[in-house]
C-alpha cells in the first residue's frame, strides 16, 4: 500500500516539483520514496512496507532491457502464481515483492496483464520506446487514481488530488458542475471530480497516454446470471470461497489485524482471519455503539480488542483534517468514526481486514428488502402497478407517492443508491444559478441500469450500487481515511474469486422474508455464534442530528453557513433556516445541513487557507 504521483512533460525543475508532489501525500508511504525521470517522464512514489520491506521493495521499479518503468499502489494476491508461471517462461526476479511481479507480467503479457490480476490495485507504467503512458485500476476501485490533463497538454496523474497542486501548471478550480449531484448523493457522483478538469479513473479500466491523447476502456464487468442451487449447499461452498480469500488477503511481512464491529460482515472476516488484535469505535450513547459486541466476539474468539469512545469536540476538531485527506467533500457521516478508528489500529498495527462490500453482493442493506406491506402490493399485476407510478410521478406530493412510486418494481424510477440526501429540485433550490447544472441523479444512474436492463429489481439495485455507491462513497473513505494514519486496508469480500461466485447466487437466496444477505448468514453459522449470524445492520451510526441540537456545534456550523464564501455557492437565508429548523426539532434536518456543512469545510480547507 502506498501513494505515487507522475507527469509527463519537460520543466527546468522537474525532480524538485515531483519530489513536493510526493511529499503531500508522505501520510501514504512513510516508508520509503524513489524518482524516475527521463526527457519525457516524472515517477515519483511513497512507499509503505508490507512484502519485502528490503531496499529491494523500492520504486519506481524499472526494467532498464525492456525500458520499461512502474509505480504501483496496492496489492497481487495471486502474484506467487503469476511468479512462478514467469519463472518458467525465463523471468528471473531479485525481491520477493508483488510489484516486481507486476511489471515482468506487463513485459510478457502487455495491457492484457490486468485480466490475469486478483487484487487491489492502481499502476502506471512507463514504455520508454514507445513514449506511451499505460494505467489500470482494480475491478472495484479499491485504490484511487486521478488524472489531468494541462492547458500545455501535459498528463499528471496520482494517487490523491492533493499532489497536482504543486505542480505549477495546474489549475486550482471548483467544478461547478459536481455541488448540484453532490448535494442528493452526498459524495462526487461522477467521473469527473470536484476539482475542474480531474477525472478518477473508473474501477475496472485502463487508461493509455500517447502522443497527447487519453484512452480509457474497460476490461471486466460484473454479469449477474444467476444459476439454480440449493441454498444449504450454496451457504457450504460460499463458506469455502469467502475462508479462502481471507487467507489470500493475510499474506503480509507485518502484522495483521481487524477492524471489528458488531455486524456480521467484519465479525465473518475476523472469525476466519483469527488475527491477534481487532479495533472498535463508537460513541457513548448505546445507540450509537457496537462496540460491546466487537468486544465480546474478541473474548468468545480469544483475540486482543482494542476500543476507543469517541467525543463529539475531538470529531469537529478532525473535520477539516478528514475532508483534506478525501480530497473531495464526503458527508457520509461514517468517515468520521473511520478517521479514529484507523487511528487507534496504525497504533498497533500496519494492515487491517475488514468488511466492506458483503452489503452490496450478498444484499444486505434495507432498501433491498420489501415491507410485508409492499410484499402485498406486488401481487397485483405489474403493468398496473407501472400505471399507477406513473400517474402519481406527475402529481404533487401526497401520502403514498413514494409507495405507489417504489411499487412499480422499476428502481430505474426512483433508486439513486444507498444515499438520498436532498431532492434534486431542493438541492437547486438553494444553489445559485452557476452551480444548478450538472448531470441529473437519472443521468448518473442511468448509464449502469442500461448494462443490467433485463435483470431482477434486486440485482439492478445490487449492481448500481456496486458501480456507483460502493467506490464512489464506500471504498473511497475506506482508502483516504485508513492511508491517512500510513494504514493498509484489505477487503476479502471484494475479491474476484467471491465476486465469480457470488453472481451465480439466485436472489431469493440473498433476501428471502426471513432476513437480508442470507445466504451469507447461513455460510457464517459454522464459524460466528447465533447472536452474530441473526444481528440485523447497524452500520457505522453518527449521532450528528442529536450534536446539531447543541447550540455549541450548531454555532460552529451556522459560522459556516453565514460565511462570504458560503454565499458564493448557497442561499444562505435557505441554509440558516435548514439550520433552526433542526435545531428547534421541528423537523430533522441533520444529514442535510452536515452535507452543505461538508462541502463548506472541504472549499475552506482547499481554496482559502491553502492559499
Amino acid at each position: 500500500m502506498c501513494g505515487f504521483a507522475g507527469f509527463t512533460g519537460q520543466l527546468i525543475n522537474k525532480e524538485e516539483i515531483l519530489k513536493k508532489m510526493c511529499e503531500r501525500i508522505v501520510h501514504r508511504g512513510p516508508d520509503m520514496d524513489g524518482y524516475h525521470l527521463s526527457d519525457s517522464i516524472a515517477l515519483g512514489f511513497r512507499r509503505l512496507s508490507i512484502l519485502d520491506l528490503s531496499e529491494s521493495g523500492r520504486q519506481p521499479m524499472t526494467d532498464g532491457e525492456k525500458g520499461l518503468s512502474m509505480v504501483f499502489n496496492g496489492e497481487i494476491y495471486n502474484f506467487l502464481e503469476l511468479k512462478e508461471e514467469l519463472t518458467a517462461k525465463g523471468h528471473s526476479f531479485l525481491s520477493t515483492c508483488d510489484s516486481e511481479v507486476l511489471l515482468h507480467a506487463f513485459a510478457e503479457y502487455g495491457k492484457d496483464v490486468v485480466k490475469r490480476l486478483r487484487g487491489m490495485f492502481a499502476f502506471a507504467i512507463w514504455d520508454e520506446s514507445r513514449q506511451e503512458l499505460f494505467c489500470a485500476r482494480d475491478f472495484f476501485g479499491i485504490k484511487p487514481f486521478y488524472y489531468t490533463q494541462t492547458e500545455n497538454g501535459e498528463f499528471l496523474f496520482a494517487s490523491e488530488i492533493k499532489s497536482f497542486l504543486d505542480h505549477p501548471h495546474f489549475r486550482k478550480q471548483v467544478n461547478e458542475k459536481a455541488l448540484s449531484s453532490y448535494l442528493t448523493f452526498q459524495y462526487s457522483a461522477t467521473d469527473e471530480t470536484f476539482f475542474k478538469g480531474v477525472y478518477k479513473l473508473p474501477p475496472a479500466h485502463t487508461l493509455t497516454f500517447r502522443e497527447g491523447r487519453i484512452t480509457l476502456e474497460p476490461y471486466w464487468d460484473i454479469e449477474f446470471n444467476a444459476e439454480a442451487s440449493d441454498p444449504e449447499a450454496c451457504a457450504k461452498e460460499l463458506d469455502g470461497v469467502i475462508r479462502e480469500s481471507v487467507s489470500a488477503h493475510k499474506i503480509s511481512d507485518v502484522e495483521v489485524g481487524s477492524f471489528l464491529s458488531g455486524g456480521i460482515d467484519s465479525s465473518y472476516i475476523t472469525a476466519s482471519l483469527m488475527p491477534n488484535k481487532t479495533f472498535s469505535v463508537g460513541f457513548g450513547d448505546p445507540k450509537f455503539n457496537e462496540t460491546v459486541y466487537a468486544e465480546e466476539l474478541s473474548e468468545i474468539l480469544g483475540i486482543e480488542h482494542y476500543t476507543r469512545i469517541l467525543d463529539p469536540d475531538d470529531c469537529f476538531k478532525a473535520f477539516p483534517s478528514i475532508q483534506y485527506h478525501m480530497d473531495e467533500p464526503q458527508s457520509n457521516p461514517s468517515v468520521v468514526p473511520l478517521w479514529f478508528l484507523s487511528k487507534l489500529a496504525s497504533e498497533h498495527v500496519t494492515v487491517v481486514l475488514s468488511g466492506e462490500g458483503a452489503d452490496e453482493i450478498f444484499a444486505g442493506y434495507e432498501w433491498y428488502d420489501e415491507t410485508p406491506l409492499m410484499r402485498k402490493y406486488k401481487k397485483i399485476p405489474a403493468p398496473l402497478r407501472r400505471a399507477a407510478a406513473a400517474v402519481a410521478k406527475k402529481l404533487p406530493y401526497f401520502k403514498g407517492h413514494d409507495f405507489i412510486i417504489k411499487g412499480s418494481g422499476v428502481p430505474e424510477e426512483y433508486f439513486i443508491g444507498q444515499a438520498h440526501i436532498f431532492d434534486p429540485k431542493e438541492a437547486k433550490s438553494i444553489l445559485k444559478e452557476p452551480f444548478r447544472g450538472g448531470l441529473s441523479p437519472k443521468e448518473i444512474t442511468g448509464r449502469f441500469y442500461e448494462r443490467v436492463k433485463d435483470k431482477d429489481e434486486l440485482t439492478k439495485k445490487q449492481y448500481l450500487d456496486l458501480k456507483q455507491w460502493l467506490p464512489g462513497d464506500i471504498l473511497l473513505k475506506a482508502d483516504k481515511m485508513s492511508m491517512a494514519f500510513s494504514l493498509e486496508l484489505r477487503v476479502p469480500f471484494l475479491d474476484r474469486k467471491v465476486m465469480d461466485f457470488a453472481q451465480k447466487i439466485p436472489s431469493s437466496h440473498k433476501i428471502n422474508g426471513i432476513n437480508t444477505k442470507y445466504v451469507l448468514r447461513k455460510a457464517s453459522e459454522n464459524t460466528l455464534p447465533p447472536d452474530w449470524v441473526k444481528r440485523k445492520k447497524m452500520g457505522f451510526p453518527v449521532p450528528i442530528r442529536l450534536w446539531l441540537r447543541e447550540e455549541k456545534y450548531r454555532d460552529i456550523v451556522i459560522g459556516y453557513f453565514r460565511s462570504d464564501f458560503a454565499a458564493l455557492f448557497f442561499d444562505t437565508d435557505k441554509l440558516c433556516a435548514l439550520l433552526d429548523d433542526h435545531f428547534t426539532g421541528k423537523v430533522n434536518n441533520g444529514r442535510k445541513i452536515w452535507t452543505v456543512f461538508t462541502f463548506l469545510v472541504w472549499y475552506k480547507r482547499f481554496f482559502i487557507d491553502e492559499n
